[in-house]
């Protein structure tokens, strides 16, 4: 019988592409989401029954139990970009990723956390503080763990590089926040994806962390170039330096409370404050025999929508 690997946060940008590799190897796929209504269509992503959709909730451990029974490995995509209500940082990067943890160990699963280039306990970011924060807790319940801790992920539907080729498209500046000199290594989310279903599907790699970066190193403002290059515009840039970003971060802070996601808040700025690049101390994607996919090769591929005359073009 194929390994059941069950995907909390499954349908999301990184989690479809995680459910569609881990098909590809013929592993059964159980995707936990806390709405199951709105993914279907995660089923359309394996053969007949491959792929399954159940309802949980990471703050609630008798749901993720449930979805973990059975299952020969877990991954955990959940987490959040800001703080809203009761989504906190502490609620769901660590006292989830502890649950998370828990029900693996009870069950006898491998457990794979999603986690992030930058997790660092003394970071000004409560971000970056809860990602390490949420990697201790998952190390203390089950130190079998595996670790992934991507760069800034780029692909079709990122929430990175298509936010400025929109910006670019519709604005006649492009903020230079820093300076732009802020360096970062773009991931692939099908590298991402790659490794993540390798480091499930094989014990070997058993409490190791893993940091996963592309092969090429971009500053912030590089990667505006880029986004001009591939859209066809020329925006002038506008420098923002740290302090006045992180006000407009703070000002923005009420757009948490809508469904409109804030275009910035303070703790991301303090996150730019920090390069974004592999340590070189961790393996990365090259002890898992991927070669990872460039910057240039991939956007091309999807921010031409972005382009005079493009799908979200505008003047």
């Amino acid at each position: 019988m194929p390994d059941l690997v069950t995907v909390f946060g499954g349908s999301g940008f990184i989690g479809t592409q995680i459910v569609r590799a881990l098909a590809r190897r013929g592993a059964r796929i159980r995707v936990a989401v806390r709405q199951p209504h709105l993914a279907h269509a995660m089923r359309l992503m394996g053969d007949v029954g491959q792929v399954e959709v159940v309802q949980a909730n990471v703050r609630d451990a008798g749901s993720v139990a449930r979805a973990v029974q059975g299952a020969d490995a877990v991954i955990n995509l959940v987490g959040l970009l800001y703080e809203t209500g009761r989504q906190t940082f502490q609620a769901v990067h660590v006292d989830a990723a502890r649950t998370l943890a828990q029900a693996a160990s009870d069950a006898g699963a491998r457990l794979v956390q999603m986690s992030a280039l930058g997790a660092d306990p003394t970071s000004a970011s409560r971000y970056a503080r809860s990602k390490a924060a949420g990697e201790a807790a998952i190390r203390d319940v089950l130190p079998s763990a595996v670790i992934l801790r991507p760069s800034i992920v780029f692909g079709p539907d990122d929430n990175f590089f298509n936010k400025f080729g929109e910006m670019a498209a519709a604005s006649p500046f492009l903020p230079l926040i820093g300076g732009g000199r802020t360096r970062f290594q773009p991931v692939y989310v099908g590298d991402l994806a790659q490794a993540a279903a390798t480091v499930a599907l094989d014990p070997q790699y058993a409490g190791q962390t893993f940091e996963l970066g592309g092969p090429g190193i971009f500053t912030f403002r590089e990667i505006l170039d880029l986004i001009q290059k591939e859209t066809g515009r020329r925006r002038l840039y506008a420098p923002l330096p740290f302090a006045a970003a992180g006000l407009i971060g703070t000002l923005c802070a009420p757009f948490a409370l809508t469904p409109v996601a804030p275009p910035l808040t303070a703790d991301q700025v303090e996150l730019l404050k920090t390069d974004n690049v592999v340590s070189g101390q961790a393996p990365g994607l090259a002890e898992l025999g991927i070669a990872p996919e460039t910057v240039e090769a991939i956007l091309p591929t999807y921010l031409y929508r972005f382009r005079k005359g493009g799908q979200f073009a505008a003047a």
